[in-house]
């Protein structure tokens, strides 16, 4: 049995970024599986405002527990390109540019997947 949340944002919607935290975070309470809460929400925020921020465009956001407890969370946006991070020394001192070193760091498993005219980032988190 698979369990999604479907969420869609509007251009420069920084606001939904809350939104969705809060809907992910009950979602995954309601599917068994709070544990999963406080990385998933951190991911999740920096992939969907990234997205906001970076593009220009919406985006989508897609949270899906399989039935082996392994969540996939999946943001697509509206930018062909390819994300980049920062490794130069000056990013130390940067205000931004770290949010793909936390999903790298925090994830599972993590990727991007140019799709159709955009993009989808996405990371997956497995039950300890």
């Amino acid at each position: 049995m698979h369990r999604r949340l479907h969420v869609a944002l509007d251009p420069a919607d920084l606001v939904g970024v809350g939104a969705v935290r809060r809907r992910l975070r009950s979602a995954l309470s309601h599917w068994g599986v709070p544990e999963l809460s406080d990385t998933a929400e951190l991911l999740s925020s920096e992939l969907v405002t990234n997205a906001l921020l970076h593009t220009g465009n919406g985006a989508v956001f897609d949270a899906v527990l399989g039935s082996d407890h392994r969540l996939r969370i999946e943001v697509q946006d509206g930018a062909g390109r390819l994300p980049g991070r920062r490794r130069d020394p000056e990013a130390e001192y940067a205000t931004s540019g770290r949010g793909l070193l936390l999903v790298e760091a925090l994830a599972d498993s993590w990727g991007v997947q140019l799709r159709g005219d955009g993009k989808v980032t996405w990371f997956e988190l497995a039950l300890p």
